[in-house]
């Protein structure tokens, strides 16, 4: 095994990367009924600048380690990021966390498929078992409020944004998991920050708001959770293939379940316990194949 090839280290990354990533779609979802969504993107992106460029100091990758000789493929990466996370807070904002979780786990899907289509990677059995248990749980637990009947314009807009961004972010894990093979981590991640960035100042004109009172602190977390999160995402796509990490995505649907149970004191609703044991099983059949082999 590589140095560059460590399955059990990317997916435990892709695990903490999930729990990071739900903390910060939990501060969007917070302010997105007041603050624009250009201002939440851009918050989101300048305070996760600072985990970003700590983590290549660090690595003794700062400034040095921001050269490149792939700048077109590091455009594309950013481009498809940028744009991935401007469409999935406009789908947040019209959709309940439920649903909106649901659409983002058409991104694995998408990303095995791509990852083979694109990286000529073997989309196994255990890979496909993984993913059809994790989506399987997804479905379950949401299938009561996709029943409703009573569908709104706006609605029917989150889901159409939620889709794109599914489509958006695979092809920009896609092209992660190509930067990998030369690119600095913190600099793939980096640029994709500053693209976002920019893509935010452009909805100025559209018009912002002065964020007041717990807003900061939402916005302000957003940045940190949402920088140390593609840390790990970006390492966790060094050490394993895309394909191969695909279904532990869907571990991330259990974390604000479980803060709504701990921290808000909702109760545990029936679907949840019906889901949790099909996501969980998704993850432990696709971790059989590093066993296996």
């Amino acid at each position: 095994m590589s140095a560059a090839d460590r399955p059990t280290l990317g997916i435990y990354l892709r695990v903490l990367s999930g729990l990071l990533g739900a903390g910060m779609f939990i501060c969007v979802k917070a302010v997105s009924d007041t603050i624009p969504l250009g201002e939440i993107v851009f918050f989101r992106s300048f305070f996760a600048i600072i985990p970003l460029v700590i983590f290549l100091w660090v690595r003794n990758e700062f400034p040095g380690g921001l050269a490149t000789k792939r700048p077109f493929a590091h455009f594309l990466r950013a481009g498809f990021g940028a744009l991935a996370l401007f469409t999935a807070f406009a789908a947040l904002a019209r959709l309940n966390v439920a649903e909106a979780i649901l659409i983002a786990q058409l991104t694995p899907i998408l990303t095995a498929i791509a990852a083979v289509w694109l990286l000529s990677e073997r989309l196994t059995v255990f890979r496909v078992g993984g993913i059809g248990l994790g989506f399987t749980g997804v479905v379950v637990l949401v299938w009561p409020e996709l029943s409703l009947s009573d569908r709104n314009n706006a609605r029917l807009v989150g889901v159409a944004l939620g889709v794109l961004s599914a489509l958006l972010s695979a092809f920009a894990l896609i092209m992660v998991r190509h930067l990998n093979r030369t690119e600095s981590p913190g600099a793939i991640a980096l640029y994709f920050v500053l693209a976002s960035l920019l893509g935010a100042l452009i909805t100025i004109p559209l018009g912002w708001l002065m964020p007041q009172g717990t807003d900061w602190i939402y916005l302000i977390a957003a940045g940190l959770f949402g920088g140390f999160a593609h840390i790990a995402m970006t390492l966790s796509f060094r050490y394993a293939e895309a394909s191969r990490l695909a279904p532990f995505e869907y571990i991330a649907l259990l974390w604000p379940l479980l803060a709504d149970l701990l921290i808000f004191r909702l109760p545990l609703a029936t679907t949840f316990l019906l889901a949790a044991p099909l996501v969980l099983a998704g993850a432990a059949f696709a971790a059989a194949e590093q066993r296996r082999a």
